[in-house]
């Protein structure tokens, strides 16, 4: 499967979704799209991608942390960004790695890899600004949160994720089949318990989920068509 393929199977996905559970894969077409336009990395982004559809369709055991979005996708009291968060959380801290090093030994290293891997930390930038923009329509609050600096805070939080993958890929990789078994077991435990600290934030930040949420589109199929956007 192409990287066309990919980012049509992840739109599908979403489009067939009447919970929460459509809205990382309508945000996860979009990038995939931008990415296939840019020309570079498809390799690296058709891997990546499977780890999310393979256990989204059963076909390899769900991880927890991915079990633990989809465990809540149809809580109607947790924020679009907090689903959105989720699914960020279980693919580019638990998936990531694991892609990385899948596309490494293929090519002999990481070293081959790692400029197409800092390279589309600039499609995510460019892609934020209009994912942004139409997020604002089913969440009447993010354009504000974004002149507040939100929306660099966000942005500065997705590439220090990105670059903590990269290092648990270095971790990963020289590792025999039994230290990897281990390490992929200890790393799904991590990201389990930051999947519960988005969905269980402290007392003060959980009262502002609540305020924020009056501001937001209760329709999931709306937020999903407006995160999708033109991809």
């Amino acid at each position: 499967m192409g990287i066309a393929e990919t980012a049509e199977e992840l739109r599908a996905i979403a489009l067939a979704s009447d919970d929460a559970s459509g809205y990382f894969p309508a945000l996860y077409a979009r990038v995939t799209s931008r990415v296939a336009a840019a020309g570079f990395a498809e390799d690296l982004a058709v891997v990546f991608a499977s780890y999310y559809t393979r256990a989204f369709h059963r076909q390899i055991e769900r991880p927890r942390c991915w079990q633990a979005t989809w465990d809540v996708a149809g809580d109607r009291r947790l924020l679009i960004v907090q689903h959105l968060l989720l699914g960020i959380n279980a693919h580019v801290n638990h998936d990531l790695p694991l892609a990385v090093v899948d596309v490494a030994r293929r090519r002999g290293g990481l070293a081959p890899l790692r400029p197409e891997f800092d390279a589309v930390n600039d499609v995510l930038a460019d892609t934020y600004h209009e994912v942004l923009r139409d997020l604002d329509g089913v969440a009447r609050w993010t354009s504000e949160a974004a002149t507040l600096g939100g929306g660099r805070l966000f942005n500065f939080s997705l590439r220090v994720a990105r670059a903590q993958a990269w290092d648990a890929a270095v971790r990963l990789f020289p590792l025999d089949d039994r230290g990897a078994a281990a390490y992929r077991a200890e790393l799904d435990q991590l990201v389990s318990v930051l999947a519960y600290l988005v969905t269980r934030p402290a007392l003060p930040a959980r009262l502002v989920v609540t305020v924020l949420r009056r501001f937001e589109q209760r329709e999931p199929r709306r937020v999903t068509q407006a995160l999708l956007g033109g991809s």
